[in-house]
């Protein structure tokens, strides 16, 4: 199983291979840097903006921390926090993902200086307040602008998740996301890519997103499961104007696609500093039509869809370059991180309710099968009930 933390991610010169319009958003050597914290900017109300809470261990790398946690208890956990609190901890798998936050933030005010409709990241952490000089000595040395802070002490998050009208939460506890998507509220597990960690670009979010029980629900996915393949096909081909249902993670999509729509106002859809993936084991012939009638009659679109009828999606993935990646499989999240792209796990719909014996067994039985009819082989790995 991946490890939460790490030892820093990297970031630098956007290399992906869609290269539209790229030199007149790559503005490094001009713009000014979008994560400083400057006097004059000041948070959004949260019902203006777009709320986007983490948890500390997935913003920071807390893993020696978390280790005297588990070891030694509370008590030498406060105290360690307290006699390092000068020492700022290092990125975890979210920073990146926050800083490109912070870049479409920039760009957003100096097209709309009035507006609050902005990104608005707010620590959302299980630590005791005693930690807070600690985590706020860290943000100021990374230069991040993150206002909001909720320790709460051990508590649950969700009500403060509410309040903040949160709109994606992330976090390394698989049980604590779980509560937050039951409460409907979009949330995903993070998890530590390995020692390969893929560049990402500093100027431009990118955001990729599986389709069933991410995008949408998992109804299709269970009658895959539950009938096999050919049933799968005839029922999407029955269904293929009948629009899916929604899935968890579809309203973010759709905040994602609101911030869009601000910088084509402006004439800048081809300098837009957020682009958006579907990567999906859907095949394009059979299954992909009621995907994307889906999408366009929510008034939704992806800027790039790739269908790969079973194929891994990890390869597309370091190609893409995301800041991070949703899906509801570990399988495929597990496929992602080995080649270096920050996968999040969405932990939704009926691939949770399968053993991961059988799974193995029905990855075996039906790998060759969902190449040969180009059907979506998704084969999931129930997320690990223990806190990562």
């Amino acid at each position: 199983m991946m490890s939460v933390n790490n030892g820093g991610m990297q970031t630098g010169q956007d290399t992906a291979p869609n290269g539209t319009a790229r030199a007149s958003w790559e503005r490094t050597n001009t713009m000014s840097n979008p994560s400083t914290p400057t006097k004059h900017l000041k948070s959004p109300k949260p019902q203006n903006a777009i709320t986007i809470a983490v948890s500390s261990r997935v913003l920071f790398n807390m893993d020696k921390e978390q280790q005297i946690y588990e070891q030694k208890g509370m008590e030498d956990y406060l105290k360690y926090q307290i006699e390092h609190e000068t020492e700022p901890f290092g990125p975890g798998p979210a920073f990146p993902f926050v800083k490109a936050l912070e870049a479409v933030n920039t760009r957003l005010r100096e097209l709309y200086p009035e507006s609050e409709e902005l990104f608005d990241v707010v620590l959302m952490t299980n630590n005791h307040a005693h930690v807070g000089l600690r985590l706020i000595n860290t943000i100021n040395h990374h230069r991040l602008f993150i206002e909001r802070f909720c320790m709460t002490g051990g508590n649950s998050p969700i009500g403060y998740l509410k309040a903040y009208h949160t709109n994606l939460y992330l976090s390394a506890d698989p049980m604590k996301v779980r509560e937050a998507l039951e409460e409907g509220i979009a949330a995903a597990t993070m998890f530590n890519p390995p020692e390969k960690r893929t560049e990402v670009s500093e100027t431009q979010l990118r955001v990729a997103f599986d389709g069933d029980a991410v995008l949408f629900s998992d109804e299709s996915e269970r009658i895959f499961k539950a009938h096999g393949l050919d049933k799968f096909f005839e029922h999407e081909k029955a269904h293929e104007n009948t629009l899916l249902d929604h899935g968890p993670l579809k309203g973010f999509l759709e905040s994602l696609g609101k911030l869009q729509k601000k910088f084509y106002a402006k004439g800048q859809r081809m300098d837009c500093p957020i682009r958006t993936y579907l990567v999906t084991a859907r095949s394009a012939a059979s299954s992909g039509t009621r995907a994307l009638k889906t999408l366009r009659s929510w008034g939704l679109d992806t800027d790039e869809a790739l269908f790969l009828a079973g194929a891994p999606k990890g390869p597309m993935l370091e190609k893409i370059r995301p800041h991070i990646f949703f899906d509801d499989q570990m399988f495929h999240v597990e496929g992602a991180a080995e080649l270096g792209t920050v996968a999040a796990h969405v932990p939704y719909g009926v691939a949770q309710k399968w053993p991961q014996k059988k799974l193995a067994e029905e990855n075996a039985k039906d790998s060759s099968a969902a190449t040969k009819y180009s059907v979506p082989h998704h084969l999931p790995y129930p997320c690990d009930s223990k806190g990562q």
